[in-house]
């Protein structure tokens, strides 16, 4: 079973240096938020993060993630923002108390970007990026190796609490459990499994703090990584004009509204 999300291909992407992705994302994140409008968010969508998907070759899983987890946050929020936005002016349909209004549908459409912006840009960056290689090169720039596992070990979350789920499930229905097609009485039957599953993340967790004790995981001397992870000079520029960009971004909203 895979414990990552993490997609094996031969692309430019790939071979970034991942901390090179890291800025990346915080610093398109940080542009994103930091301007409120929603042309912001759609541009970077369409001019950074979709280009980089399919430059990447995970473009197919990348929109499989994004539309199950964004439409219905993205129907949520047109249907409530739309129709019910305080101090709509623009009224473009009405029926009793709703009103869809324009400035309701601009708020919604920025919200919605910058969701899809965060969505898209994370999911990409777990989808090119070995957690190994992450922690690696994390550690290499100095940061701790407490704290390098820390994120690195994020992003196998979700696959290995997922594949905890599916092996806890198949057991069970091994020994005769019958999951109804019925989403209400699904929940019912699922909901005893949630004690087998918690108790085995806090045992591997154990395991995990045993593993590396043993491998003189706190220890403060310097290391040496067994397998270097790349990195050229005009990553390291990048990595420094990404933040300035984006602290440009911060400050150009202050600077257009005092004109």
């Amino acid at each position: 079973m895979s414990t990552t999300l993490y997609v094996e291909r031969v692309s430019p992407v790939h071979r970034l240096n991942p901390v090179t992705k890291l800025v990346a994302l915080l610093c398109l994140l940080v542009v994103v938020f930091a301007i409120a409008q929603w042309w912001v968010g759609v541009g970077v969508l369409l001019l950074v993060i979709v280009p980089a998907a399919v430059a990447s070759g995970c473009g197919g899983v990348l929109a499989g993630f994004a539309l199950r987890l964004l439409l219905p946050v993205l129907a949520m929020l047109v249907l409530v923002q739309g129709l019910t936005y305080p101090g709509g002016q623009t009224v473009l349909w009405e029926w009793g108390p709703l009103a869809l209004t324009t400035e309701g549908l601009l708020f919604a459409a920025t919200i919605g970007a910058r969701l899809a912006c965060l969505v898209c840009a994370s999911v990409l960056l777990v989808l090119t990026t070995h957690p190994g290689e992450l922690m690696s090169a994390l550690t290499e720039k100095g940061l701790s190796p407490k704290f390098s596992y820390i994120i690195s070990s994020t992003l196998q979350l979700i696959p290995s609490f997922r594949d905890r789920a599916d092996s806890i499930l198949l057991a069970q229905q091994a020994r005769g459990l019958a999951v109804p097609r019925n989403p209400l009485r699904r929940l019912g039957v699922l909901m005893p499994l949630l004690g087998p599953l918690v108790l085995g993340m806090f045992t591997d967790v154990e395991e995990r703090s045993t593993a590396m004790e043993a491998r003189g995981f706190g220890s403060t001397a310097r290391r040496t990584s067994l397998v270097p992870v790349p990195d050229t000079t005009a990553q390291r520029v990048a990595r420094w004009v990404m933040p300035a960009l984006a602290a440009v971004a911060i400050v150009a909203p202050f600077v257009w509204g005092s004109r």
